[in-house]
């Protein structure tokens, strides 16, 4: 298995990705800071969704991790 080719990384990446494309598209073309501000939650929320992903069997093993 590749480093980060897990249901837990692709979904926080794919999250943060939709947080950040939300927020972009909410300083466009005047800002709207509610639009924004979802899209700073959602892209925070990824930071808490891979994680606990992982810690539920999502992730790579710690042996897989470990090697390059």
């Amino acid at each position: 298995m590749h480093h980060g080719s897990t249901p837990a990384a692709w979904t926080a990446v794919i999250m943060a990705l939709v947080g950040l494309t939300i927020g972009g598209v909410g300083l466009v073309p005047e800002p709207n800071w509610l639009i924004f501000w979802i899209g700073v939650g959602v892209t925070l929320a990824a930071g808490i969704v891979g994680p606990v992903m992982s810690a539920a069997g999502l992730g790579a093993k710690r042996a897989e991790a470990d090697h390059h």
